[in-house]
């Protein structure tokens, strides 16, 4: 819950603002929230607050020249609920969850179970032992017995936790559930009716003490994020090794990392080599092999050797701690259902607390000595006893509590984020966690999605007399001075292959659009596409491979055997480009050399992938390029989308998102989270993929996948529906049953402890427990191979 007011200057904070953080952690609900946030508002200087009941803290931006950080854990501490930590602990960056909580041996248990020991007792004397049950005197003309003295006890022990909440939240003018509770608590002590009232004291602490087990349950996930990052971190100084606390190492210092430790920071590897555990970060279950110049994760763990690196980042800026950070404050960004959910309990708890009066008030004033009502042949008396009617007023009032209806979704929304969050998913918001779940198309950047994104050479055919060799060494000189990408390819290629020296070239020259040339023991050589070649007077339809794949002649039609030769254009060159690939012709102005042919490689999980989004009910999956017709042709048929869109720039991308909407509904686009992000922008859902220590795409994405792992795209569609079913089915549970059981008070079918037991306790760990079923999604759920 948040509540903003006058904010600071442009860009950032005001010189005389700071940020104060601490930890509530008995706020642990909307109406928790609501009470802190009101007794805030009464504070001057107090110009931004952050209430995250899920986690249990509240962030609030303060002019310091106005209030004091005391002033503000005052006015939270005078809505009833304690601050931790020390004052000066709070100020400043930080990443918080409330600290796990002695629940089950906190003062609010001790006093609950002293309670239900009295009461015990004294239902024990008042139906069990009534001959012992003496009276002990009477108070304003109410006879009291030994019962009835254990049964003030309780209410008393139990019920003073009640009352005292609900006394802040008339004092903040909150109507909530400890409002609703301590008057009905307070009203039928009031009337003599002193076992309903003990027994609502001690039923609704115990359910007040099983709703906060259930959310330090949901909060849990968020501190196994929080611990995956050791505390301390081995750096090297001055020629030694220091243990230190991992905040206090600076970027640029050197970091120790043995076999079996945790990565405490961000880094790039400087000395030594080994496999690490990345699927804290990136869900990738397999250890990445980690070599000098690769970067590392905080979080990550060493699996095996020894190796140093060079931080990159603080503490506080890692990837790990982005995404923890990310993941606390998506729950600030509502679902649709969520919002709807908050308007609702404005006008249910209102309404129905105006119903508990008119239950307890009109019915003794016009049924009078009662009337039978017969439905289907059963009758049913209503009894016009007012001390009757105001019992049935009062269960009402515990009924009128929307706290299970109000926790459904959040808890929902926590549960699907954080577990998506430890598979190497980032939802950045409740929002787009429900957005993911209704699209009906897929759009898929090709480059760096479908496929690596990394150019390899993928095929080397010497022609004539020459050697794979020979045309590798020539091919790589000449692409000595390219920065393309295809250029890369062929050194890697060359170096991979121990080609030896490279012959040296001179007079390098480009020609834009089809290669370069340059000059070699003079000779001209020339690599580019095959326009190049024809322009050079080559008749590429004249020039025969051997079937069998051995040495390739050029050669006219009368001098090849037709059932010994095939065509190089049939056999090579448009079998390469129809199957996506660049083809590079290497050699002079009179001798072919060769064929080199280059491809973007396609991930191999990228065609179960989309059938696995076919099968969970994504009706369209369309790739989007900028790349070639016939190149996108070819990944389009491999990976098995429904439809193609080649050619395009990043406007034109941004034009076939649209028109995607406007012919299918809801789109989601996965890209790299740079180039498309126009497109990504433009899109009901934007994913990024491999944000793995990106900032830009972890900025700009709404989810990213922080491995370069298009596997995880279905389980994100699938987690996104089981948490839309899982939020639904909370919401219309705890709503059901809360009709049921207002129906049942005035027959008289329902009870004060069967409203708690069942409306308020059940309902409040039923929809917690239905939604931490979402922990348990896991991408191999979705993902069978």
């Amino acid at each position: 819950m948040t509540s903003k007011s006058e904010t600071a200057g442009e860009g950032g904070q005001d010189p005389g603002e700071t940020t104060v953080r601490v930890t509530v952690p008995e706020m642990d609900c909307p109406s928790c929230a609501q009470k802190v946030d009101k007794s805030l508002q009464r504070v001057d200087g107090v110009r931004e607050t952050t209430l995250q009941p899920t986690t249990g803290t509240a962030i609030m931006t303060i002019d310091t020249g106005e209030t004091s950080e005391a002033e503000v854990r005052g006015a939270i501490e005078s809505a009833g609920y304690e601050v931790s930590g020390e004052p000066g602990d709070s100020s400043g960056e930080g990443i918080e969850v409330a600290p796990p909580a002695e629940i089950w041996r906190s003062s609010r248990a001790v006093k609950t179970w002293i309670g239900a020991a009295f009461v015990t007792l004294g239902l024990l004397f008042e139906f069990v032992l009534g001959g012992q049950n003496v009276a002990l005197g009477s108070v304003f003309e109410l006879s009291l017995h030994l019962a009835d003295g254990l049964f003030l006890v309780a209410i008393v022990v139990s019920g003073y936790p009640v009352v005292r909440g609900g006394y802040y939240s008339a004092k903040n003018r909150s109507l909530d559930i400890d409002l609703l509770m301590g008057t009905a608590i307070i009203a039928a002590t009031g009337i003599g009716y002193f076992v309903e009232a003990a027994t609502l004291a001690v039923l609704f602490s115990i359910a007040e003490l099983l709703e906060d087990y259930a959310m330090d349950r949901a909060r849990d996930s968020l501190r196994e994020l929080m611990e995956l990052s050791p505390d301390e971190a081995t750096v090297r100084r001055n020629g030694d090794e220091e243990t230190v606390p991992a905040e206090d190492v600076a970027v640029g210092e050197t970091v120790v990392v043995r076999p079996g430790e945790k990565i405490p920071l961000d880094g790039t590897i400087v000395e030594g080599t080994s496999a690490v555990d990345e699927s804290p970060i990136t869900g990738e279950s397999v250890p990445v092999d980690k070599n000098v110049g690769d970067e590392v994760y905080a979080g990550s763990i060493n699996a095996e050797g020894y190796f140093e690196f060079e931080a990159t980042s603080s503490a506080s800026e890692s990837t790990l701690s982005q995404i923890i950070e990310m993941v606390q404050g998506a729950q600030e960004k509502k679902t649709e259902k969520e919002q709807f959910v908050d308007r609702f309990a404005g006008y249910y708890t209102p309404t129905v607390v105006v119903l508990a009066i008119l239950t307890a008030a009109l019915p003794p004033l016009f049924i009078g000595g009662g009337a039978t009502v017969s439905v289907a042949g059963i009758g049913h008396t209503f009894v016009g006893s007012w001390q009757t009617w105001f019992v049935r007023g009062l269960t009402l009032l515990v009924i009128a509590c929307p706290c299970a209806f109000v926790i459904s979704t959040p808890v929902s929304v926590v549960s699907g984020i954080t577990s998506a969050a430890k598979n190497g998913v980032l939802i950045k918001g409740g929002n787009h966690l429900e957005a993911m779940g209704g699209v009906d198309a897929v759009a898929l950047d090709k480059t760096g999605t479908l496929t690596k994104g990394e150019l390899a050479v993928t095929d080397v055919v010497p022609l004539g007399e020459a050697s794979e060799t020979e045309l590798l060494r020539y091919a790589a000189a000449l692409e000595q001075r390219s920065e393309h990408p295809i250029a890369e390819a062929i050194r890697e290629r060359a170096r991979e292959s121990a080609v030896g020296e490279l012959p040296v070239v001179e007079a390098f020259e480009s020609i834009t659009g089809k290669g370069l040339r340059a000059e070699s023991d003079g000779e001209t050589y020339y690599a580019g596409k095959p326009a190049l070649f024809e322009e050079l007077g080559f008749d590429l339809s004249h020039a025969h491979a051997r079937p069998d794949g051995g040495t390739v002649v050029e050669a006219t039609d009368d001098e090849c055997d037709r059932d010994d030769c095939a065509d190089l254009e049939a056999g090579a060159i448009s079998q390469f480009e129809a199957e996506g690939k660049t083809v590079v012709l290497v050699g002079t102005a009179t001798e072919l050399l060769g064929v080199v042919a280059i491809a973007d490689e396609v991930r191999p999980a990228a065609s179960r992938a989309i059938e696995r989004l076919h099968e969970l009910g994504v009706e369209h999956v369309v790739m989007l390029t900028g790349d070639n017709e016939g190149t996108a042709r070819a990944i389009a048929d491999r990976v098995g989308v429904d439809e193609y869109r080649a050619e395009l720039l990043p406007d034109e991308k941004v034009d076939a998102v649209e028109s995607l909407q406007a012919s299918h509904g809801d789109v989601a686009m996965v890209g790299d989270g740079i180039n498309d992000a126009p497109a990504l922008a433009t899109a009901d859902v934007a994913v990024a993929m491999g944000a793995a220590g990106t900032d830009t795409a972890l900025e700009t994405a709404d989810i990213a996948l922080m491995g370069d792992d298009i596997g995880k795209l279905p389980y994100l569609y699938a987690l996104s529906n089981e948490a839309n079913s899982v939020i639904r089915q909370n919401i219309w549970a705890s709503l059901g049953v809360k009709a049921v059981l207002a129906l049942g008070v005035p027959l008289g079918l329902v009870s004060v402890a069967l409203a708690v037991v069942v409306g308020d306790m059940g309902m409040s760990l039923g929809v917690t427990g239905n939604a931490m079923r979402l922990s348990r999604v896991t991408p191999d759920r979705f993902f069978e191979e």
